[in-house]
């Protein structure tokens, strides 16, 4: 998750655990950190085969936006099939349009209210659980 407010990252967190189970959530409150551990140091330290199965990606994040790391993961051969969901603020149809064009998978407008938003989490966290995302083995049971 990348995610520069310390209170949204918490119930985003929480809420998104509600809906689909444990998961490990990596949080990056600058885009540079995303970046960083996307593609620079942060990923030779990772264990193989250890990448995200999903971003959450705040657009208005600071030292590089959500623009550019949007750019940055799908510009690189290693990134470009993790699913991104920007979930931000604005609602703004060119900056949705921005999104789509350089390659987000799923935007989402994060509701004002709180009960709203934790609800919005919670669906969405039931919803990454259902997601089939590459590089990731199917379980049967």
């Amino acid at each position: 998750m990348v995610e520069d407010d310390p209170g949204h990252a918490v119930l985003i967190q929480k809420n998104l655990v509600r809906g689909s189970g444990s998961h490990t959530i990596v949080v990056a409150e600058n885009g540079q950190k995303a970046v960083d551990y996307l593609l620079g140091a942060g990923a030779a330290h990772r264990a193989e085969g250890s990448a995200p199965e999903i971003i959450l990606l705040d657009l208005n994040i600071p030292v590089l936006d959500g623009y550019q790391v949007l750019k940055a993961i799908k510009g690189d051969a290693r990134t470009r099939t993790i699913p991104i969901v920007v979930l931000t603020t604005t609602d703004n149809p060119h900056e949705i349009n921005r999104c789509y064009e350089l390659g987000c998978n799923l935007y989402l407008t994060k509701p004002v209210e709180y009960e709203q938003f934790s609800e919005t989490m919670r669906l969405l966290g039931a919803f990454i659980g259902l997601v089939k995302v590459p590089g990731k083995e199917a379980t049967h049971g």
